[in-house]
């Protein structure tokens, strides 16, 4: 079951470490760090506490799995082709797996925000379910494209937010976007000697 402590600071640091593209990056880390065959539940928690959830965070590894489980269907969302899949995986996840929209200030401790888990107290792989198919939605509806996708390194099964202007990204992180450069590199120094 999930614990929200109270939240000392101001709204709008809550808000700001809660906002959607936190919650979607967040949930892209979690897939990442849950991807592995037996994940660490410490590893999942640093993941959380990285990412704004504040409070005891006790994960047994009947949750990690839970989540992982979660992941795996969340993951469809990062690989589906163009925002039309991405949009009919997050329709059909919304529809089997989350409650209906409401909000909920978990007592009074947080101020108010939208869930899409039955309640406060819902296990961790339904929060996590429903929170990521709450950001990742938001993020389809504002940018009219898919919200992330699988790093284009044939040897990383990272996925990534994709996020603001300039060119596609296509690597989920500047260390896989140099060894692809590299090794494009040495292939074309091979072929022209």
């Amino acid at each position: 079951m999930r614990y929200i402590a109270p939240v000392s600071s101001p709204a709008d640091d809550w808000s700001s470490r809660h906002s959607v593209l936190t919650m979607a990056r967040r949930t892209a880390a979690l897939l990442n760090v849950l991807a592995v065959d037996r994940p660490d539940p410490a590893a999942v928690v640093e993941v959380l506490r990285a990412h704004g959830e504040t409070g005891p965070l006790d994960l047994t590894p009947r949750d990690v799995d839970g989540m992982r489980t979660a992941a795996v269907l969340l993951r469809d969302v990062f690989t589906a082709d163009g925002v039309d899949g991405a949009a009919q995986v997050l329709n059909r996840l919304l529809r089997r797996h989350t409650g209906a929209l409401r909000l909920t200030s978990h007592g009074g401790g947080t101020p108010w925000h939208p869930h899409l888990d039955r309640d406060d107290d819902a296990p961790w792989d339904e929060w996590f379910l429903a929170s990521s198919c709450m950001a990742l939605t938001v993020l389809v509806w504002d940018r009219q494209l898919p919200p992330g996708r699988v790093c284009a390194s044939p040897g990383c099964r990272n996925v990534f937010i994709t996020q603001g202007s300039g060119p596609e990204r296509r690597y989920c992180s500047r260390r896989c976007a140099t060894r692809e450069r590299v090794a494009a590199h040495r292939r074309a120094a091979r072929g022209s000697s």
